[in-house]
């Protein structure tokens, strides 16, 4: 399964070359904040109970034809949905660290520097 650093995802974002961004965390947390132009499809909480099929009913709004970044809270149910739009043919990938390390990275915080440099070594 693929990951993307949110370093690497704003270089993306910053040149054009940004791909399709999936935020399945709740309406409220992506309306309160979120990455910009990055698309809510808010199945966090059943992905989280292992159901599966709130997301596989919602297929039809993400683009097949795209490469696709998955974002939520710290990135662990992100990676369930990866995993399942990789499985349904899907070129799909999950955001580190979720928005809270979009967040960090923004702020430029010590914590995201850390966590940064963890991905990097590994």
């Amino acid at each position: 399964m693929s990951g993307i650093r949110p370093d690497e995802l704003a270089e993306r974002l910053n040149s054009g070359d940004g791909p399709f961004l999936l935020d399945i965390r709740p309406r409220s947390a992506f309306q309160s904040n979120a990455i910009e132009n990055s698309y809510n499809v808010p199945v966090y909480g059943a992905l989280r109970r292992g159901d599966e099929e709130s997301l596989r009913d919602q297929l039809d709004e993400i683009p097949a034809d795209e490469e696709v970044v998955v974002v939520c809270k710290m990135g662990v149910v992100a990676k369930r949905a990866t995993a399942l739009l990789t499985d349904e043919g899907y070129d799909a990938a999950t955001l580190a660290g979720g928005m809270s390390g979009w967040t960090g990275y923004q702020r430029g915080s010590l914590g995201y520097k850390l966590r940064s440099l963890l991905w990097r070594l590994r």
